[in-house]
């Protein structure tokens, strides 16, 4: 029990302690709360006083400014209405001045008026005066003034017309004297300052050999490599007993110069077989193009003609591979250029303009389609169609009286074209007609169907004509040559008789890899 009372006396002290210290701590607590408190009611009093100060400045600040702007806003408007002051000052007195003008011209008008009316008054006093002097003037003459006036202008109308009729037939004939006199100069002195040199072409070739060895070498066997270079280039190959020779015959020079062209680079290599012919043949065909544009750019360089369109220089390279009537077509344009030039000069016109149209008169005779319409024409429309000059085209279109003339430069070309050609030698009719013929008898034959190629060879006693095996049969080539013969008969001019050959060639290819 004594154990049990103490442990109970030890329980209750402790809670009692307990309580004592709650009760302690508690008001330690209170205390410091109140503490707490209290700092932070003397903090917000602080914050609460500096943000009202900072308040007090913003508002003054933004007041400060506002005042500014009003005052700005002020200054604005007072200039505004000063320079409206201004201006209605400076109305005013433009106002004031258009109203004196005003009054002024008022009063100019009501003095012009009354000067009018003053001269009216004189003219109506002349009139009066003159009719009656008129009058007078008619009794004492016994004529009336309509009549008079009407006699003295027949008289003035007869003498002016003789004495103009008089001035005009002096004119006219003083014009003949000098046009006659000073066209005659002009034509002869373009003749004597250009040079005279003309060429005229053949239609064979002479290709030279070292031995006559090289000749079956060319010939092949059984005849194959001639054959394929007929084939390649449509000009006739003979191989007679001419040492060291084989004539090229062909009416087209371009073609006769690819065939000796190829037979050279042939000979020399020494590989001659015709897959090898096909080959040189493509590869010189290209080199003769690429010759023809650095001969047609030569020209211009030489003539001074600038500008001119690439196709346009092309036809002026393939004028070398060409002649008219005989005469090379390049060396007559460039002789018709240089003389055209020195016409103008001599007539005052603009040289460079007619060389360039002397150059080009003939590019119509040159075309590789050649269609059907006058060279002039043709020549003109192409010259348009790249860009040239008005009066260079109508100077090519009118060379032939095809069409009008419209320039000076127009007869200057036609002047100088008959100058170049219708010198003694320069031209022979027989060779243009001869090479028309040929051309005609190729045309013919290429018109049929599956028709590839068409050459005209022995001076046109020999139609050569290549078909694609695929579209003509055996039979079908016979009946093609009798078509193209009778054709020729019916169609054609031709002296002796002219054989129509159709070949057609299988050929069959294959690659090995």
């Amino acid at each position: 029990m004594d154990a049990i009372e103490i442990i109970i006396g030890v329980v209750i002290g402790l809670l009692i302690g307990a309580g004592v210290v709650f009760l302690v701590m508690k008001k330690a607590m209170e205390g410091k709360a109140q503490n707490i408190l209290k700092e932070a009611e003397s903090e917000g009093e602080m914050i609460k006083e500096k943000k009202i100060l900072q308040a007090k400045e913003k508002f003054l600040q933004l007041k400060e400014n506002h005042e500014k702007v009003i005052s700005q806003r002020n200054e604005k408007v007072q200039q505004a209405e000063q320079r409206v002051k201004q201006k209605e000052t400076t109305l005013n007195n433009k106002l004031a001045d258009v109203n004196k003008k005003d009054r002024e011209l008022n009063d100019i008008r009501t003095n012009l008026t009354k000067q009018l009316s003053i001269v009216d008054k004189k003219q109506t006093d002349l009139e009066k005066l003159h009719s009656k002097r008129v009058e007078l003037l008619e009794d004492m003459a016994n004529i009336s003034k309509d009549d008079a006036l009407d006699e003295l202008k027949k008289e003035l109308i007869d003498d002016a017309r003789s004495r103009s009729m008089q001035v005009i037939q002096e004119i006219m004939d003083e014009a003949k004297i000098n046009a006659n006199r000073e066209a005659k100069k002009v034509v002869i002195q373009s003749i004597q300052r250009v040079a005279t040199e003309h060429a005229i072409e053949n239609s064979v070739s002479v290709f030279n050999i070292e031995s006559d060895d090289v000749k079956g070498r060319i010939i092949g066997r059984e005849g194959r490599n001639i054959r394929a270079i007929e084939a390649a280039t449509g000009v006739e190959v003979i191989v007679d007993d001419t040492p060291e020779a084989i004539i090229l015959s062909c009416f087209d020079p371009v073609r006769r110069e690819i065939a000796r062209l190829s037979l050279h680079q042939l000979v020399t290599d020494g590989r001659i077989h015709p897959a090898r012919i096909e080959e040189v043949v493509k590869k010189t065909t290209k080199r003769i193009e690429e010759e023809i544009v650095e001969t047609g750019k030569r020209t211009c360089i030489d003539l001074g003609i600038h500008n001119l369109h690439p196709e346009l220089i092309k036809m002026v390279g393939r004028m070398k591979y060409r002649s008219s009537y005989g005469q090379n077509l390049l060396q007559h344009s460039r002789e018709v250029a240089n003389l055209c030039a020195i016409m103008a000069s001599e007539l005052g016109l603009n040289p460079k303009l007619a060389k360039r149209a002397g150059l080009l008169h003939d590019i119509g005779k040159v075309p590789e389609d050649e269609p059907e319409m006058p060279h002039a024409i043709l020549g003109m429309k192409m010259a348009e169609k790249h860009g040239e000059n008005v009066e260079v085209c109508n100077a090519i279109g009118a060379h032939h009286d095809e069409i009008e003339m419209t320039s000076l430069i127009s007869p200057i070309v036609q002047v100088c074209d008959a100058i170049s050609g219708a010198r003694p030698g320069a031209r022979r009719e027989v060779v243009e007609s001869y090479i028309q013929r040929l051309k005609d008898l190729e045309n013919l034959a290429l018109s049929y169907e599956g028709v590839t190629k068409a050459y005209a060879i022995q001076a046109g006693r020999e139609l050569r004509v290549m078909v694609e095996s695929e579209k003509v049969n055996d039979q079908m080539a016979g009946e093609l040559s009798s078509k193209i013969s009778n054709q020729i008969e019916q169609e054609m001019t031709y002296p002796g008789q002219v054989r129509v050959t159709v070949i057609r060639e299988l050929r069959s290819v294959s690659i090995a890899k």
